[in-house]
């Protein structure tokens, strides 16, 4: 199976969060709570997205974390590798030597490169922005909910 860590489909909800929210920085407890990440976690999680450069953190009362650029200028992908580590589905395809025993051997390498490569472009197209558009109820901010409910009774009725 192929699966993202929950650190990772934590830190994408927690991103798309900010993406959403245009009212400044953040404290780490106000994105905690309102994606349901533990606040530990969430902490952890700021801190290496800002390590890696997809956050920024500002000091102060009013200060917190927000987006170091726009949303439609970061992508799936980078968030992923920040907290995941390289995109690599098998282990001939990481970065530096494998650990893989029948590497120079296996007749499915370069496959597994096409595939992997597909797998980081798609990752790599897709960006926060668009992460930001398809949203559950759970995770709209209050005025959203409202509007979406309004909007929804409109079209019922």
């Amino acid at each position: 199976m192929i699966r993202l860590s929950r650190l990772c489909d934590y830190g994408i909800a927690m991103m798309t969060h900010l993406a959403r929210d245009a009212q400044g920085p953040r404290s780490a407890a106000d994105i905690a709570e309102a994606t349901g990440v533990p606040p530990a976690t969430a902490s952890k999680i700021l801190k290496l997205l800002g390590r890696a450069g997809l956050l920024a953190s500002h000091r102060g009362a009013y200060g917190g974390y927000g987006l170091a650029r726009p949303a439609r200028a970061i992508t799936v992908a980078e968030i992923i590798e920040a907290l995941d580590g390289p995109i690599a589905l098998t282990a001939c395809i990481e970065e530096g030597s494998g650990d893989c025993e029948i590497e120079r051997l296996c007749p499915a390498r370069a496959n597994w490169q096409r595939i992997n490569e597909a797998i980081r472009r798609a990752l790599s197209e897709i960006t926060l922005a668009e992460m930001a558009t398809t949203v559950p109820d759970a995770f709209l901010l209050p005025e959203e909910r409202a509007l979406r409910r309004d909007s929804e009774s409109l079209a019922a009725g």
